[in-house]
């Protein structure tokens, strides 16, 4: 039986072709889609956990064992910031990463939240794990805690 016959369908094969071919694609597709679940989940970072103030100081009591990166402007920063914070403005983070360590916890605020939570964004999407947000400097001083 030649190939023309049976792709013009005068064969029974045509129909284990059709089958075979059917089975391929089926297997193929849950492969390549088992392959992808897998490597989707397995190169998923975190999402950057909010943190409050009082929990940040429970958690961070020693300073050591995370950086605090303050996002705002270097006047901002000036004006006043939290003890042993890093300044790395939110505009300047993305060309500065080599000055982060990359195997401490990264905690980052700026004045309300807005900066911070787009700093953490960066900072997961570059692999800082983990990333929390501290949100304002602003809830920091309402709620009385110190400021240099």
């Amino acid at each position: 039986m030649t190939i023309r016959r049976i792709i013009q369908g005068r064969s029974p094969g045509r129909n284990i072709l059709w089958g075979a071919a059917l089975l391929l694609g089926i297997l193929s597709l849950l492969f390549l889609g088992q392959n992808f679940l897998n490597l989707e989940t397995a190169t998923a970072p975190t999402a950057p956990q909010f943190i409050d103030p009082l929990q940040y100081q429970e958690q961070f009591k020693d300073r050591a064992s995370h950086v605090l990166l303050d996002v705002r402007t270097p006047e901002e920063f000036a004006s006043g910031h939290i003890s042993g914070a890093v300044i790395i403005s939110v505009e300047t983070l993305a060309s500065r990463l080599d000055e982060i360590p990359r195997d401490l916890p990264v905690v980052v605020y700026c004045r309300s939240g807005n900066r911070s939570a787009t700093a953490a964004q960066i900072l997961n999407g570059e692999g800082f794990q983990p990333v929390y947000d501290l949100g304002g400097i602003q809830a920091w001083v309402a709620q009385g805690l110190p400021i240099e």
